[in-house]
This record gives structure tokens, C-alpha cells and sequence, in this order.
């Protein structure tokens, strides 16, 4: 009788082989396809909106990094992980630069020199995450790429109007006069570079904040780059208004009357202009933007489980 049980008892013990066997299968399975699902979330497309202070170094604000009479900007990043690295990014963002003499240096004063210009741009760069530091929460990084970006600077005349000032030829650009001095493209190239760092509030969401550097191979962001032109010569060239815009000493209450002389220093055409900003940054993970809504959970409780 207790023969007769014995294959029983084999057979009971394969089953339980192929049990296991079938479990484990089974959570491999599972470890797979979560694992598998966590890295095509980390690599899905993210977007991200910006806000933030614009400002710029140029003739009218030779300081470096100064935020006093910024102005607010606006901005969109869209990313593409590549990697644990590595991160294609693009973007478009639009704000205003503008300065005026009486910010500037003492000596600079003088001139009585303003502008203001709306600057536009789009880009495109490639990011990279600082190694050592960055955590499945917080992530600084770098970037590097190329800008294209439009501008056009313009002041108040005496009697308060918006006058434009490219087509004034401040400078003497574009008048036969002057064969050197060309007129200056209102569309140009930039190097953009900067740096951020984000800090996840829930897979679906981080906030950031990011510092952005362009630099530009333009000296006429503000309009002002060389030197004066023989007033005459702009007087019948572009009328009465240019004269008036290209130097404004004689509307100070101790200022100059007099014109100054043709080849007298405007502004320093060997330093390029730069424009920069810096701001904050929420940012979504497009594929997870139906959980900031729906079931915002923290990281931790939404990662593939550690063991079964």
C-alpha cells in the first residue's frame, strides 16, 4: 500500500517544481517589462515652460551679469533623453533687453544714449547631466548649441515717440560716405550655453532653475558700436531725427551743444554684445501628464518594486 503511493508523492513533487518554475518565469517577466517601461519613461519627451529676468552687456551696460532694470521673459523647452547623459534640447523664448546712459558710468553719461528691444529666438543644444551628482530627485546639468534670434532696438525721441533706429544709420551704416560701415542684419546667429538644475516633485513633474547665456557676434543690439559720423553728412543722409538720436549730450541740463566730431569714440565695435537670463522652470513628462491630474504620487511609490 505504501508502494503504490510513492509515485504520488514524485508527482506531487513535480508539480510543485513546475510551480516554481512558472512563478519565477513569471516575475522575471514582470521585472523585465517594468524595467523595460521605466526606461522608455525616462526617455520620453518632456516639456517644460520658463520664466524669468532678461537683461544684456553691451555699450549701454558694459556690466557683466546685472540684473537691475531687467525685464521679464517668457520661454518653452522641449527635451529628448538620449541617455543617462545625454539630452537633446529645443526651445523658443522671447523677452526685453533695454538700457540708457544715465545707468551707466560716469563718463559714459554723457552720451544720453537708449534703448529697447523685443528679443526672439529659437535654439537647439544638446545637455548634458553633470556624472557624480545627480540623483533619481535632483539633476544639474549643462548645455551647449545654436541660437537664431531677431531684435530691433528703438528709443523715445524728444517729443515722446517710438522711433525705430536701424533706419537712422546712426553710424554712418550704409551710406556711400562710409563703404566700411555696413547695415547691420536684424536676424543673427548665437551661441547658447547655460546651466540648471531640477528637482522631481513626482514622476509627471520637476521644477528648476536655469541660467542662459547667448552670446552674439553683433555689436548693435543697443545700436551702438564705433564711432561718430560727420554730422552733415547724416543730416543729408537720413534727416534731422537721425542727428538727434546718434547724440542726445545737448539734452542734458550741463551737457555738450556741439556735435562731436566725426571719428570720436560712440562705443567699442571689438566687444561683441551678449544677452542672458535667469528664471525657473517647471517641467512635464508628457507621457505621465495625466497623473499631475489625476493621481499625483511621489516618485518613490510609482518606481518598479525592489522585490518580490
Amino acid at each position: 500500500m505504501l508502494i503504490s503511493k510513492v509515485p504520488n508523492l514524485f508527482q506531487t513533487g513535480r508539480d510543485v517544481l513546475k510551480i516554481k518554475f512558472l512563478a519565477i518565469a513569471a516575475l522575471s517577466v514582470l521585472s523585465f517589462n517594468c524595467l523595460f517601461a521605466q526606461e522608455e519613461t525616462n526617455k520620453s519627451f518632456t516639456i517644460s515652460l520658463f520664466t524669468g529676468l532678461m537683461n544684456y552687456q553691451g555699450d549701454l551696460n558694459p556690466t557683466s551679469f546685472r540684473f537691475a532694470h531687467s525685464n521679464f521673459n517668457g520661454g518653452i523647452i522641449v527635451r529628448k533623453p538620449l541617455s543617462s547623459l545625454f539630452t537633446i534640447r529645443a526651445g523658443v523664448n522671447i523677452g526685453t533687453i533695454k538700457a540708457h546712459d544715465k545707468w551707466n558710468s560716469d563718463y559714459l553719461k554723457i552720451r544720453n544714449l537708449s534703448f529697447t528691444s523685443t528679443v526672439k529666438e529659437a535654439y537647439a543644444a544638446l545637455e548634458l547631466t553633470v556624472p557624480n551628482l545627480a540623483n533619481e530627485r535632483f539633476t544639474p546639468y549643462l548645455y551647449v548649441g545654436i541660437a537664431i534670434f531677431n531684435f530691433n532696438p528703438w528709443t523715445y525721441d524728444n517729443s515722446g515717440a517710438k522711433i525705430y533706429l536701424k533706419p537712422l544709420s546712426t553710424e554712418g551704416q550704409g551710406l556711400t560716405q562710409y563703404p566700411t560701415k555696413k547695415p547691420y542684419n536684424l536676424t543673427q546667429l548665437a551661441i547658447p550655453y547655460g546651466a540648471g538644475m531640477k528637482f522631481a516633485i513626482s514622476d509627471g513633474l520637476a521644477l528648476g532653475v536655469e541660467f542662459n547665456h547667448r552670446k552674439t557676434f553683433t555689436d548693435y543690439l543697443d545700436d551702438v558700436s564705433s564711432n561718430f559720423v560727420d554730422r552733415d553728412v547724416l543730416l543729408q543722409a537720413r534727416g534731422a531725427k537721425a542727428v538727434e538720436l546718434s547724440y542726445r549730450g545737448d539734452e542734458l541740463p550741463n551737457g555738450s551743444p556741439l556735435f562731436p566730431t566725426q571719428g570720436d569714440q560712440r562705443g567699442t565695435p571689438t566687444r561683441k554684445d551678449w544677452y542672458y537670463f535667469f528664471g525657473v522652470t517647471m517641467e512635464f513628462k508628457l507621457r505621465n501628464i495625466d497623473l499631475l491630474f489625476r493621481n499625483n504620487k511621489p516618485v518613490a511609490n510609482q518606481r518598479c518594486p525592489t522585490r518580490f
